[in-house]
């Protein structure tokens, strides 16, 4: 095609590419801005959000908390709704059973928090902050704009792919991403300033914002620590990244708060928010599994296993994880289509059809029958071992053991993991007695307690003291005076 056609072909997308724009656009309740929503109408909204409420419930385990707990929640989110500029729609508000620290919402008012966020927040300020901020992405029609950005970035890849021929069409769709993804850093700024507005009109201390994306970014930090990552690394940027880097945003929260101007005895509610959360099941939920040390434990399933030294384990709904030295990891999981034929037949045709392994063999561990086989590729990381490890409990269940190494330090490591796998075992009647869930508590500091001597008490092998600091939001130099209530983690 030569320069004159692409010319006139771009001449002729851009007012095609306007078409939808008009018929898509409407008026930002929260902003006064116009948006375009991609024609993405509340009612459908509304539907959407509808249908994947019950999904979402049950990926992650479940309502969490006591009845009270959740009725907490709820009048507190229809409180800062009461506030909100956008009333076509009728918000619910959900906590979920989930260790993991997170919020979000669904297109037509479905908002979600986990039990994992309501351990870290401290305040029914901190709470609201971020109830509110979800709240703004909703208001703001972040879902609906979405929807329009990806409607128009499919109509101006398509249009470059027209225009500039195939060769740089994947590059319009970088570059469509790229704007994708910027736009939805905005929408994390401009939900936390909305937040900010509407903890003003409910009387809740607006600096709640800050205080709370602090702690988001010290367990960010801690996080990375206990993967064994840089703790830094949360604070850089990434242009692909959907959320602004933290340290951006609590700097820019504090100056929301502070442009939100002096607040006249503002609502905290520290010791209301902590009766509330006192008692809270944390990190695993029985239903899914214990995280001890080194070890993993699933009561329901009656199975166990331990991971090598300098592993740490990290557990999910659906599959456990171990980060260990030098990029080193391990996941393990149930097969989802098991076969009832020759563990090894699984292995090789269905686990690993199509790949090349090596070293096949059939292994015993424990008294179940398994198999296992290698394969190494490069990756982006270097090259890579892989150790593949199936083991049939009964004739409808299988476990996996996916270990990767890098190559130069398969041979050091294989011994450790090679116990990890002959590890995995049933669980004892006296074992399975022993495993209890955790509990978040709620204690006051007496005479002579001091960070330390608090941290020993929490059932953790190591990072006690930095896990208590992160918890309540402390600094690291921190002092405890008497009669203070401090969250602990308890047995």
């Amino acid at each position: 095609m030569t320069r004159r056609r692409k010319g006139a072909m771009l001449a002729l997308l851009f007012p095609l590419a306007a078409a939808p724009m008009l018929s898509g656009c409407v008026t930002n309740p929260a902003t006064g801005r116009t948006t375009f929503t991609g024609g993405l109408s509340t009612s459908s909204e509304v539907s959407m959000g509808r249908e994947q409420h019950p999904k979402i419930v049950e990926e992650f385990g479940g309502p969490a908390g006591s009845p009270e707990l959740q009725r907490y929640v709820a009048s507190l989110g229809a409180l800062i709704a009461r506030t909100v500029e956008r009333k076509d729609i009728t918000y619910t508000f959900t906590v979920l059973n989930s260790p993991i620290v997170n919020a979000f919402a669904l297109p037509g008012g479905y908002i979600y928090i986990t039990r994992g966020l309501l351990e870290l927040a401290d305040s029914e300020a901190e709470l609201a902050a971020v109830l509110a901020h979800e709240l703004g992405h909703v208001t703001a029609l972040h879902h609906a704009q979405r929807q329009g950005q990806t409607v128009l970035a499919n109509i101006l890849v398509a249009g470059l792919g027209v225009a500039v021929g195939g060769e740089l069409a994947g590059l319009g769709q970088v570059a469509a991403l790229g704007v994708l993804q910027s736009f939805s850093r905005e929408h994390e700024y401009e939900a936390d300033g909305l937040g900010v507005r509407y903890l003003s009109r409910t009387g809740h201390d607006t600096r709640g914002m800050a205080r709370f994306l602090s702690k988001l970014r010290a367990h960010s930090r801690l996080e990375a620590q206990l993967r064994g990552e840089p703790s830094d690394k949360v604070d850089q940027f990434d242009y692909l990244a959907t959320h602004p880097a933290p340290v951006e945003r609590v700097d820019r929260a504090t100056q929301l708060a502070a442009a939100a101007g002096a607040q006249r005895d503002p609502i905290v509610g520290r010791d209301v928010y902590l009766n509330q959360i006192d008692g809270l099941l944390h990190g695993d939920d029985p239903a899914q599994g214990f995280v001890r040390g080194r070890v993993f434990a699933h009561p329901a399933l009656r199975f166990r296993f331990e991971v090598p030294p300098g592993f740490r384990l990290f557990n999910s709904p659906t599959t456990v994880a171990a980060f260990g030295p030098e990029g080193s990891r391990l996941l393990f999981d149930r097969a989802r289509n098991p076969t009832p034929g020759p563990i090894q037949g699984y292995l090789t045709d269905v686990w690993a059809k199509g790949a090349t392994l090596s070293q096949v063999e059939t292994i015993n561990v424990n008294g179940l029958e398994g198999a296992t086989g290698t394969a190494r590729g490069r990756t982006d990381a270097g090259v890579m071992d892989v150790r593949l490890v199936a083991i049939r409990v009964d004739a409808r269940t299988i476990y996996r053991f996916l270990f990767v190494t890098p190559a130069a330090m398969t041979a050091r490591i294989a011994p450790e993991l090679r116990r990890t796998t002959y590890s995995f075992r049933r669980i004892t009647d006296a074992e399975l007695a022993q495993l209890k869930p955790l509990r978040l508590r709620i204690r006051a500091v007496g005479p002579g307690d001091t960070v330390d001597s608090l941290a020993a008490r929490m059932p953790f092998e190591d990072f006690r003291r930095e896990r208590l600091l992160v918890l309540n939001g402390l600094a690291p130099g921190a002092r405890l005076s008497p009669g203070m209530r401090v969250k602990i983690v308890t047995e």
